[in-house]
């Protein structure tokens, strides 16, 4: 069974920073995309940093310059170092992991519509989220 857990969310003041880890379990770390992905109440799931196998990442507009996406393949793990927080970036955070082999900057960036229309466990597997507030 795939597992990913998510850790690190919390409570912070605007310009704080926050660290978030997904460690996955159950199959096969593969160079496939992973990604962080947030939720907002009564919005959709979107995209906000994802990575390749090779660790080429891609950022949402609102992350760029603010968050670092990396992984280490060794411990199964994927991270979301968050500096330079906003109100704005409060949401409830997602790890997904077996996104496409390729492109997983369109991946992250098609997710808000293609979620909601094919389902968003068709597209990754998804950890449980973890909540970040900004004041």
């Amino acid at each position: 069974e795939v597992q990913l857990v998510e850790s690190g969310g919390g409570s912070v003041q605007a310009g704080g920073s926050l660290r978030l880890s997904c460690t996955a379990s159950g199959y096969t770390y593969s160079s496939n995309c992973m990604g962080w992905f947030r939720q907002a109440p009564g919005k959709e799931r979107e995209g906000v940093a994802a990575i390749n196998g090779e660790g080429s990442t891609w950022y949402d507009d609102s992350a760029k310059g603010r968050f670092t996406c990396s992984r280490d393949n060794s411990k199964n793990t994927l991270y979301l170092q968050m500096d330079s927080l906003r109100p704005e970036d409060t949401a409830e955070y997602f790890c997904a992991a077996e996104g496409p082999m390729t492109q997983c900057g369109q991946w992250m960036t098609d997710m808000p519509v293609l979620g909601p229309i094919r389902g968003y466990s068709d597209l990754a597997y998804w950890g449980e989220g973890t909540q970040v507030t900004v004041s």
